[in-house]
């Protein structure tokens, strides 16, 4: 029977290439934000298209994994495949992009045709890698049991690649991109894919790998989901829904308020990003002591409606009469520090809760015999789909 967590001697170097994952993804992220919006444009509309492909290559690699890739094999020489490819593919999309510029330039429009080709053009760029991007997390996670306290573990993985992300927001967005350009940060982060596979793969050599059996113990894993998984997977749908329809909704807003530029975005998805792997870690703890995560899966939605609501109102009602001049500010980095607590102020408490609700629902639909890629791929699909 596959343990209850990963080997714990391993766990730190598990959580630092998770950390690493996190950081070169929002790389990329940041890198083809900046390079799809001077193909596709800068409107709500283009942002929407660009996130939406973003997150459905998620849901599609969530959704794959487990169904393609035998459980027999071990997690980590997987995960170290995933990471090589994912950095093979985003050099191929720096190096396709100028094409996909020209071409878009011949035939882009206006009007529903023009948002179609948008998103094909999103598509075709963005859905080989973040295909790749969307199985780590279900490949790790057949590295531990589906029971409340097993799948627990997972939060923490995803709060420290959700840490890692923060990373990877501030690095794009005030180094590579403002002293170097597309091509170094790219670079930079496949190189961090290389790395991460290398030490996956080493790791693999000294860390045994028992694939869980069913209790039956006839070896195979059951698909069956446990009784009451329904409701909470509508219910990580639908927070799903909320959490990536308020991104857009917040990032449109906020630019308004403090700039359309790399620099803005950079901080509103680093804040954003920062709730989440908070919030994963908590829930996370919770999860493993709760004694019903699915009564704490009910009160994180409340207090998750609560957050919505305080962010409206600070957007609408206080961040934009504080008395703050950004002309006042010689040195442009004190605006932005000003600017991280004003993002700070606004959207981290439903962002932390929903990045809670994530491990929450794992607990709760967690059950002895099932396949942990299978739910972690589900949960994760189910977050990126209706988020879309």
């Amino acid at each position: 029977m596959a343990k209850t967590s990963p080997n714990r001697r391993f766990l730190p170097l598990i959580l630092l290439l998770f950390f690493g994952s996190g950081c070169a993804a929002l790389v990329y992220e940041v890198v083809w934000f900046q390079m799809l919006q001077m193909v596709v444009g800068s409107t709500a509309v283009s942002l929407a298209v660009v996130l939406a492909t973003y997150m459905g290559g998620m849901c599609i690699g969530s959704l794959l994994l487990p169904r393609r890739i035998s459980p027999r094999l071990h997690p980590l020489r997987v995960y170290a495949l995933i990471e090589l490819g994912i950095g093979a593919i985003a050099l191929l999309v720096l190096l396709a992009m100028p094409l996909v510029d020209k071409l878009y330039a011949a035939i882009g429009g206006a009007g529903f045709l023009g948002i179609l080709f948008r998103g094909i053009v999103c598509a075709v760029c963005l859905l080989p890698p973040t295909i790749l991007m969307g199985a780590t997390l279900p490949a790790i996670s057949r590295w531990v049991e589906s029971t409340p306290a097993g799948v627990s573990w997972l939060g923490f993985l995803y709060s420290g690649n959700t840490v890692g992300a923060v990373a990877g927001c501030a690095v794009a967005g005030f180094y590579l991109l403002r002293v170097h350009d597309v091509v170094t940060a790219t670079f930079v982060a496949a190189v961090v894919n290389a790395l991460i596979a290398l030490v996956a793969f080493l790791i693999s050599r000294g860390a045994a790998h028992a694939p869980a059996i069913s209790e039956s113990g006839s070896g195979a894993l059951s698909a069956t989901p446990s009784p009451g998984t329904l409701s909470i997977q509508l219910t990580i749908a639908l927070s799903g829904l909320t959490a990536l329809g308020a991104e857009v909704v917040w990032t449109r807003l906020l630019s308004l308020m403090l700039g359309g530029t790399v620099y803005t975005f950079s901080i509103i998805l680093a804040v954003f990003l920062l709730g989440l792997g908070l919030g994963s870690a908590y829930g996370s703890a919770l999860g493993r002591r709760a004694r019903s995560p699915r009564l704490a899966l009910g009160y994180a939605q409340f207090l998750i409606a609560l957050g919505i609501a305080w962010t409206a109102f600070m957007i609408a009602k206080s961040l934009p009469y504080w008395p703050i001049s950004g002309g006042l500010a010689k040195n442009p980095w004190i605006l932005f520090q000003v600017d991280m607590i004003r993002c700070l102020w606004a959207i981290l408490p439903p962002a932390f809760i929903w990045g809670a609700s994530f491990p929450i629902a794992l607990a709760a639909a967690a059950a002895k015999g099932q396949d942990p890629g299978r739910l972690v791929g589900k949960g994760i699909s189910l977050l990126a789909v209706q988020g879309t």
